[in-house]
Formats: C-alpha cells, sequence, structure tokens
C-alpha cells in the first residue's frame, strides 16, 4: 500500500464524491489544503478525536497543507448531531478556557512546526465578523427542506421536541468554514456528514468548487455505542500513561481491531497478522495490550509505553481479587445476586453488564442463563476489569 491508497483508505468510510476521484487529483501531484474541525466543549481531545489527528497526519506527511480548526464560535452554540435535546450554549470565554491546550494536544500528533507546519485556526475570524445582512445573504443558499430532512431533527419533530434556530444554523456555520479557508478536503466523523455535505454544498454554490469529504468511523462499543465524552467513557489524550494504558486495556474486546486501524501508526500488515491471530483464538488481552501499548507510545514516548504495560502487569493483572465473599454451606446466591448487592448496582444494570460480556465467572464471560445459577466456593467473579470476587467458604 502506497501512502496514496493509505490516506485514502485506511480508516475512512467514504470519500465525496468519490475515492476515484480523488485518488485522480492526488496522482495528479497537485497539493490541497485540508482540514478539520474541533469544537471546545471540553478541555480535553479524546480518543475518539484520534483518528481524525492522525489521518490529518497523513496529509501533512505527503505535503499537503492541513488546518487544525478550533471552532470558538460554532463551540459556543453547540453541534447538535445525535442530540435528542437542544445544547446549553457556553460562552466565548469558556469555549476559549477550554480550547487552550488543543494545540499542545494535536501536538502530540501533528507537526505546527517543520518544513510543512499544520495551520492553526480559529472560525471566530470569520464567523465573527459577520454582520446580519451578511449572515442572512449567505444563509440564503441553504433551505429549510435542506436542514429539516435531517434524521435527528425529524425524530424531535415526531416527539414534539423544541429545536432551536441555533441548531439550524449549525450546519451552515460549519458548512461556511470551508468557504472562508477555500478548502478542497474536510475530515470528520461518519456522524459529521451532514454537517460537511452541507459546506460542499455551499463551496458549490459561492465558490464554484469541488469539495472533498472523507469521513471516518467512529470506534464503536459494546451495542454499538461510540467512545467519546457525551457517552461517558473517553480517554482524553492528556492522560497520563498508567491510566491512558489501563483505560484502553478497559475498552471492550470488539473494539481491538477498529482501533489499531483507527488509533495507531502500526502498518496494516502487522494489524492483518494480529486480526489472523484474534481469528485463530489468541487470547483478545494480548491483542489489546499491544493496543495500549501503541496509543501510549504515539501520545507519549516508546519509554512511557513499556513501563505503562509494566504497571498494568503488576497492578491490574496480578491483582488479587478485590473483594472476598465469605459464605456459608447452605447459601443459595446466584452470581447476579453478587454483581448487584456486592457492586451497589440495581439488579437491571447488572443484567445489563452480563448480556453485554462484561462479567466473567473463572475467566471466562457468562450468560444470563448461567448467571442464574448457584455460586461455589472457589469461584471468582469479575465485573469489568478491576472488580474481582473471590467466592470462600465460611468457617
Amino acid at each position: 500500500m502506497d501512502k496514496i491508497d493509505g490516506i485514502l483508505t485506511r480508516g475512512v468510510d467514504k470519500v465525496y464524491p468519490s475515492k476515484e476521484e480523488l485518488e485522480k487529483v492526488l496522482r495528479s501531484g497537485k497539493k490541497l489544503r485540508v482540514y478539520q474541525g474541533f469544537d471546545p466543549t471540553s478541555p480535553c481531545l479524546h480518543i475518539g478525536h484520534l483518528s481524525g489527528l492522525i489521518k490529518l497526519k497523513q496529509w501533512q506527511d505527503l505535503g499537503h497543507e492541513v488546518i487544525f480548526l478550533i471552532g470558538d464560535y460554532t463551540g459556543m452554540v453547540g453541534d447538535p448531531t445525535g442530540k435528542d435535546k437542544t445544547r446549553i450554549p457556553l460562552s466565548h470565554e469558556k469555549v476559549m478556557e477550554n480550547a487552550k491546550s488543543y494545540k499542545e494536544q494535536a501536538a502530540k500528533i501533528l507537526d505546527f512546526e517543520g518544513e510543512n507546519p499544520a495551520k492553526l485556526k480559529y472560525n471566530g475570524e470569520w464567523l465573527g465578523k459577520l454582520s446580519a445582512i451578511e449572515l442572512a445573504n449567505l444563509a440564503s443558499n441553504l433551505t429549510l427542506q435542506q436542514v429539516i430532512e435531517r434524521d435527528m431533527f425529524q425524530k424531535r419533530i415526531k416527539n414534539q421536541m423544541d429545536i432551536s434556530i441555533s441548531e439550524f444554523m449549525y450546519p451552515f456555520m460549519q458548512g461556511y468554514d470551508s468557504v472562508a479557508m477555500d478548502v478542497d478536503v474536510e475530515i470528520g466523523g461518519t456522524d459529521q456528514m451532514f454537517n460537511m455535505m452541507i459546506g460542499r454544498d455551499l463551496m458549490k454554490k459561492i465558490k464554484k468548487k469541488n469539495k472533498f469529504v472523507m469521513t471516518i468511523p467512529l470506534l464503536q462499543g459494546l451495542n454499538g455505542v461510540k467512545i467519546g465524552k457525551t457517552e461517558g467513557n473517553a480517554i482524553a489524550l492528556s492522560e497520563n500513561p498508567n491510566d491512558m494504558f489501563s483505560k484502553v486495556m478497559s475498552l471492550p474486546d470488539e473494539t481491538i481491531m477498529q482501533g489499531l486501524e483507527l488509533l495507531t501508526m502500526m502498518p496494516v500488515e502487522k494489524i492483518s497478522e494480529l486480526g489472523e491471530k484474534l481469528k485463530n483464538c489468541a487470547n483478545p488481552m494480548t491483542i489489546k495490550k499491544i493496543l495500549a501499548f501503541e496509543i501510549v507510545k504515539e501520545l507519549h514516548t516508546e519509554e512511557d509505553a513499556e513501563s505503562a504495560a509494566k504497571n498494568f502487569e503488576r497492578t491490574v493483572q496480578g491483582k488479587e481479587p478485590s473483594i472476598k465473599l465469605y459464605v456459608p454451606k447452605d447459601f443459595n446466591n446466584t452470581v447476579l445476586d453478587i454483581v448487584s448487592d456486592l457492586l451497589f448496582i440495581s439488579r437491571s444494570k447488572a443484567k445489563r453488564k452480563i448480556t453485554d460480556g462484561g462479567v466473567r465467572v473463572n475467566d471466562k464471560k457468562i450468560t444470563m442463563e448461567q448467571a442464574n445459577g448457584k455460586i461455589s466456593v472457589g469461584m471468582i467473579i469479575q465485573v469489568g476489569k478491576l472488580s474481582k470476587i473471590k467466592i470462600q467458604e465460611k468457617e
């Protein structure tokens, strides 16, 4: 796989209008202006952003102009994508406070110095200068029908929930970023496809220019839930090496192969080899430790990754069960009882953990049918990575 093939295929869901058309431009030798936007609605970038940064790095390494855009104005409004209710607006002061270390965090992957430095921009540079009449005239390039067709808005209408005018304006604001910077390519997660395509439409109407849109798959957890700050399972790029390694290890096994492709710079041939090992019943934890090592190495150093791996093995893998439960000979408790009662969670939540594969007995995932069976002396019940319960007989 050459570098152009890597840009077009690795960690890419779709390219609009087509990969073939973008490949033709790339192989002509033309240098393009490429960007991704990041709204500072919290102080930390997380591994959900890492795939985009790595993709930008690929473009940068091929000599293209790369822009790391901080959405200080779009961040105040808040992207309505995937939200079932209106976001609470943020002040510009709060947004800028959140963004103060974004460049430092992004610099873990992107090069902001050297011969082809990535450029840092804020969309307040142009959105903040638009007068009311200019905004109205530019917005006339979109129609209500274009925006209202969005699935999330249709769901809110169906459920008789409010949609603010600012939420209608968000796709235009993001779309206008492309016009203001005169870009050739926009990168973003698959959940951003609607907003990015609005930008593509605006570029055609205002600049008479074809903008390419490249979507990146979202890292998925259990039951298709994405990894991100809204979902409460994000891993910040600023985490210390030990915590970062441990948190990657706590991700579900289903994320391993996708994580290797999206979140690391490991050669695709090596990833394929690891995939074959998983298919041939290799221990998922062994492969996941490679994923954790690669991520920590990228965001810190190889020495930090080696130290974090050793720390994980010492403090987690080699750890004795954190809870020892002494039971009488005539006990009648089930595994479900233990998971619910000792971890102080509801039975419904305990059942979800079990059906999601988050509970192991003697290092094997169990079904709900097995969870309703009686516990036995010597049994080790594990919930997630850190909560281990060993059943012992009361003397």
